[in-house]
């Protein structure tokens, strides 16, 4: 079956200065696009919308893959060097650095519970692949990861166990996307070789394979229900049953290689990228057909019996999903990271449709939360010039001519204009970073009206801003008496990164803190460590001995970063000198 009329619209937006090397929806609203260029930017869209609402710097070379969380606060972007790099879009500020991969990043995914990612490249690092490692999919109860690869096979992985469940091997060329089924133990895999195919997880085998595509397939979407799978190849949106075969519909699309599928309102939106350029797809699925019994549109339904349901008529185990979810918490940056996070930055470059997106997660609703409004809806032609002269929602964006003359005109004052943006720059940046940084001392300021200074320590360090850390410690220092033996152990490894730092206030805040540790608590860790054993059992020695042993581990790492500190030139070098000779017993 082939829909004769089906609504879709077709925008083009120029993305990058150079190549655009990779693109991705947010899989949960179908309104936020992430693409990455040749020029090593990572820029943030709003889908119909033709202005960048983020950019993010830090990477040196191409970004070859991005992904978004589940809740589309965070993406990840892997780049051809083999780095991965973490934002944080509703603080708008870079969270990780990581350098685990010796080649180009293709593929990622995020934990369902937000617990961490997992990445695959051109290295081939997941044990078992032979070749690149083209997509990751994690299963929606986050106990599997599903693995697909150029070398022809989809290994599927016990997070658990740690081990390799079982690899299907029936696709005969690279395996570009896996995707589990929302709600059974089903997985399909869309291939090179022209195919779709879906495997059963309880049995391990394969359950229905395609054989209508006429291109590779590049992206594979379930329908929220389950009750079917499309498939985006070359220029073609198909829709597929299984238990037995059916394609149910093909959709004529013009979106040449498309790079990626999602679905809102009940449309289906699809990006694709040439050169710089990326446009964007939309196709009314209330139009496309999405149950029936043709099998690959060759045989008549009266010779294949109707299952009972669009599902099917094998009844499967459901996956079993926590009843809360886990946003996790990424470990503090190592000294390391610092220095790679050094020139990684996420510009606002429009405000409004940044505060739009994101700033109304943080705040309170105390109305009901607004429904995204499906796009509007194109004329229902083929895309032409004839088209553009009716009346109606527009089909393409076209390019406006440019009046040379007016241009001339405004040349004379766009000095003032161009000094005006460039004292504007960066500043809806700051006041972002400025009102994340108030929650989340807020956040702080309530626990530690409890009274819980160790508690509202902690607390300050997991929210991973080393600028809360740095507010809590200037508290603290003023107010000697509040040092305890349990803040030791939570903040040395802060107070390793702050001197480390490029800001000379973290630097400041760090020294006094270390000065106060040293001389408050080092003849206690230093004679705890070096009395005898006691006779018997004495738990309040033990833990004491046990705290003691860790502060001594921390100060003993931090001994070498004032030692090198001490021999540098610069306003700080006489501090780090009076640190290295409290620290003497150390070296």
């Amino acid at each position: 079956h082939e829909s004769p009329h089906l609504t879709q619209t077709d925008q083009e937006i120029v993305a990058h200065s150079s190549n655009v090397s990779s693109l991705v929806l947010g899989k949960a609203s179908g309104r936020l696009l992430a693409t990455g260029g040749e020029d090593c930017r990572v820029n943030i869209w709003a889908v119909s919308k033709p202005n960048c609402i983020m950019s993010l710097t830090g990477h040196t070379s191409p970004v070859e893959c991005i992904q978004f969380n589940s809740s589309e606060e965070r993406v990840v972007a892997g780049s051809q060097s083999g780095s991965l790099r973490l934002w944080d879009l509703e603080a708008a500020k870079i969270l990780r650095t990581l350098m685990g991969h010796k080649a180009s990043v293709c593929s990622l995914d995020f934990h369902p519970m937000g617990e961490y990612l997992a990445s695959g490249s051109v290295d081939s690092n997941i044990k078992g692949h032979t070749q690149a490692v083209r997509c990751l999919a994690f299963s929606p109860d986050g106990k599997w990861l599903a693995s697909a690869s150029d070398d022809s096979t989809v290994k599927l992985w016990d997070l658990i166990a740690g081990k390799m469940i079982t690899e299907f091997k029936s696709h005969t060329s690279a395996v570009n996307v896996v995707q589990f089924h929302p709600n059974e133990y089903l997985l399909a895999s869309g291939s090179a070789d022209r195919t779709v195919k879906l495997w059963d997880l309880e049995k391990f085998n394969m359950i229905g394979s395609s054989e209508g595509e006429t291109g590779v397939v590049r992206s594979i979407l379930f329908n929220p229900d389950g009750s079917c799978l499309y498939s985006g190849s070359e220029n073609t949106l198909r829709v597929y049953g299984w238990e037995p075969d059916r394609c149910f519909d093909v959709v004529h699309v013009g979106w040449g290689k498309v790079s990626d599928l999602a679905i809102s309102n009940n449309q289906m939106i699809a990006v694709s990228s040439s050169q710089n350029n990326v446009s964007w797809y939309v196709v009314d699925l209330n139009r496309v057909k999405k149950s029936g019994s043709v099998l690959q549109g060759l045989i008549q339904d009266k010779l294949i019996p109707a299952p009972t349901s669009a599902l099917g008529t094998t009844l499967r185990r459901n996956y079993e999903r926590p009843t809360t979810s886990c946003t996790g918490q990424e470990r503090s940056p190592s000294s390391e990271d610092e220095k790679e996070d050094k020139e990684s930055s996420a510009e606002i470059t429009n405000p409004e449709d940044y505060k739009e997106i994101f700033q109304p997660r943080s705040a309170i609703s105390r109305t009901p939360p607004k429904r995204t409004e499906p796009f509007a809806a194109p004329l229902e032609h083929s895309f032409s010039e004839s088209v553009l002269e009716k009346p109606g929602p527009a089909v393409k964006i076209v390019t406006p001519v440019i009046d040379r003359h007016a241009l001339n005109a405004k040349a004379s004052v766009m000095g003032d204009e161009e000094a005006l943006a460039q004292i504007r720059k960066g500043h809806d940046t700051m006041c972002v970073m400025l009102t994340s940084r108030y929650k989340n001392l807020d956040t702080v300021r309530s626990v530690w009206a409890s009274g819980d200074v160790k508690t509202s320590l902690d607390s300050a360090v997991s929210m991973n801003d080393l600028s809360i850390v740095v507010d809590v410690l200037n508290i603290i220092n003023l107010k000697p008496s509040l040092w305890k033996l349990d803040l030791c152990t939570s903040i040395l490894t802060q107070i390793e990164e702050l001197l480390q730092s490029k800001y000379e206030s973290y630097v400041q805040t760090g020294c006094i803190s270390l000065k106060l540790i040293l001389k408050r608590f080092w003849p206690l860790i230093s004679d705890t460590l070096t009395a005898p054993p006691s006779v018997g059992v004495d738990i309040t020695r033990e833990e004491r001995h046990r705290k003691c042993k860790a502060c001594y581990k921390q100060l003993k790492n931090l001994s070498n970063v004032v030692k090198n500190r001490a021999e540098q030139v610069g306003r700080h070098g006489s501090t780090f000198k009076e640190l290295q000779l409290l620290m003497a017993p150390l070296y």
